[in-house]
């Protein structure tokens, strides 16, 4: 018996639209700020449109001691976002941006695994929402203009 990869799954995955995901959540699509078809942010005003809601319950994964593949974080998140909503309970999960180690080949990739995995992988792995980017490009700047200074007054 032989089971599909990682990839052959996340390619026969029939993504639902970001706007009707964020319906079932509750979440104002105005609240919505998409990058494309995989992925979006949420806006803080979102919090203040949903103020009269039931406040809802959180789990929290998290790990230390990482090993050279990673923990599997991501994957018992994706998987329990799955088994609650399995059992009728409505679940939304919350995962940051994956470090580079996946792009270099340095660890397994950080959109889970199986029938647990996040989708489209590539976005998720490589830019999602370009945030990171931007992080680093000012921390380079800051970096170069600090050298500039202590070196050259």
């Amino acid at each position: 018996m032989s089971f599909p990869s990682d990839l052959e799954i996340a390619r026969k995955a029939e993504l639902k639209p970001l706007t009707d995901v964020a319906k079932e959540s509750g979440i104002p699509e105005e609240s919505l700020e998409l990058y494309g078809e995989g992925a979006a942010k949420i806006k803080l005003e979102a919090i203040d449109a949903m103020a009269d809601k039931p406040k809802a319950k959180y789990v929290v994964v998290t790990a230390i001691t990482p090993t050279p593949l990673g923990e599997g974080k991501t994957t018992t998140t994706v998987g329990l976002g799955q088994g609650f909503s399995h059992i009728g309970k409505r679940a939304t999960i919350a995962i940051r941006q994956p470090s580079l180690g996946p792009t270099f080949g340095i660890k397994g990739g950080a959109a889970g695994g199986g029938y647990s995995q996040v989708v489209p992988m590539e976005l998720f792995n490589l830019h999602l929402t370009g945030d990171m980017h931007a992080v680093t490009a000012a921390h380079n700047m800051c970096s170069a203009m600090l050298d500039s200074h202590l070196f050259h007054g």
